[in-house]
């Protein structure tokens, strides 16, 4: 995982390693179960909420992780249920949503999103299901944003970064202030790996805490 060639650098990965592999999960399963008694009510009502328009409650789509193995990730659906048709549509009529589009997989304005998904966007509770994820041992409360295989793919010989760790619930590209710069969140993905332990965990976790107060997910 040293990247950099340096003997500190190959201190830093080894640590990270240890790390990954000893401590971290064990925080991840406890930090979970701690609060479960907060975020599976409020799945549970929300889940409900988001039935009512006649479609599921949950959105599992494949994602990479840990080792390149494929995992659904699960969300509250926020999206309506003819999404991808939908989706289609708005790219071909719209060129400047297809360049935005294709520049991040991201739209500033998403035709595919309900009034009540925006709600729970902007507080983050449609990942809350990823708690699941993270007992299951196919996530990690912290850790780089799991991808597609087709992102992946595009990541020119960086994608070790999404498959050395486990994809976390909250990362450093959450936090930063800058969720549409696609290039800057590959950066701090990698750079997360080299400093990950506990200080850096607990620290990214209280800063996404300040995310979600503030009403700021992305």
């Amino acid at each position: 995982m040293a990247r950099d060639g340096s003997p500190r650098g190959a201190g830093r990965a080894a640590r990270a390693l240890r790390y990954r592999d000893g401590l971290k999960r064990g925080m991840d399963v406890a930090g979970s179960l701690a609060l479960a008694p907060l975020w599976l009510p409020l799945v549970a009502l929300c889940w409900a909420l988001v039935r009512l328009d006649g479609g599921p409650g949950f959105y599992g789509h494949a994602r990479v992780g840990r080792d390149g193995r494929i995992f659904r990730c699960w969300k509250l659906r926020s999206m309506c249920p003819d999404a991808t048709a939908r989706l289609r549509r708005h790219l071909r009529a719209d060129p400047a949503a297809a360049r935005e589009w294709a520049q991040g997989y991201k739209l500033s304005r998403d035709p595919r999103v309900t009034p009540l998904g925006r709600l729970l966007r902007r507080y983050r509770v449609d990942e809350l299901p990823q708690f699941w994820n993270v007992l299951r041992g196919e996530m990690s409360l912290v850790g780089p944003r799991p991808v597609t295989a087709a992102e992946l793919a595009e990541y020119r010989g960086r994608d070790w970064a999404y498959t050395t760790f486990r994809p976390g619930l909250t990362g450093i590209w959450q936090v930063s202030g800058q969720p549409r710069a696609y290039e800057a969140r590959i950066r701090m993905d990698c750079a997360y790996l080299m400093r990950a332990g506990p200080g850096t965990d607990l620290a990214i976790l209280g800063r996404t805490l300040g995310v979600i107060l503030r009403g700021s997910g992305v």
